[in-house]
């Protein structure tokens, strides 16, 4: 049986549509936390590898950055919210001046845990694109959640989320 080559070129280009809505709408498999090392703002290292078992929020942050500012309090909000829960809040700042960093979350009265680095490393190993970026890291060191840009972290959608994540182990996001 003979195939003219429009057919056979209509069967490779369905075929690799398919291939392509399937690789689209596939889960995603959860990336691992990267494994940094990094002082906070009174010099103390904190290793990512020491908070498995806890759920994580991973905020990549600087002072100059609006929108970044404009968030930091949902952050507050946040810690305070689920303060004696297995739940970390770390604000990562990747400011290039890091002495300008403990003045002005001290200004701002803000408690949560801020890690310093200047060298944006995180933010490298993690692929971010600009500031803020928040990473949800589940007990197991798995990103379960990524978002891009400002958010109130503090809204009960996201409070449901994370109690979830916390009791059962399951992510999903409203």
């Amino acid at each position: 049986m003979k195939r003219s080559l429009a057919t056979s070129l209509a069967v490779v280009a369905g075929l690799a549509l398919v291939g392509l809505w399937i690789a689209l709408h596939a889960p995603a498999r959860p990336l691992a936390a990267p494994g940094f090392v990094l002082p906070d703002l009174a010099g103390k290292v904190v290793r990512m590898d020491e908070l498995r078992g806890k759920v994580v929020l991973l905020n990549l942050w600087t002072t100059w950055c609006p929108p970044c500012v404009e968030e930091m309090p949902t952050l507050q909000t946040l810690a305070r919210k689920m303060e004696g829960r297995d739940f970390v809040v770390l604000a990562i700042s990747e400011d290039e001046q890091p002495a300008n960093v403990a003045p002005w979350i001290a200004q701002r009265k803000f408690t949560f845990p801020v890690l310093l680095d200047p060298q944006a490393k995180v933010g490298a190993d993690l692929e971010i694109t600009g500031y803020p970026e928040t990473f949800i890291v589940d007990r197991g060191g798995r990103i379960v959640h990524h978002h891009v840009g400002y958010r109130d972290w503090a809204e009960p959608t996201m409070l449901t989320a994370l109690e979830r994540l916390l009791d059962t182990g399951e992510w999903r996001l409203g």
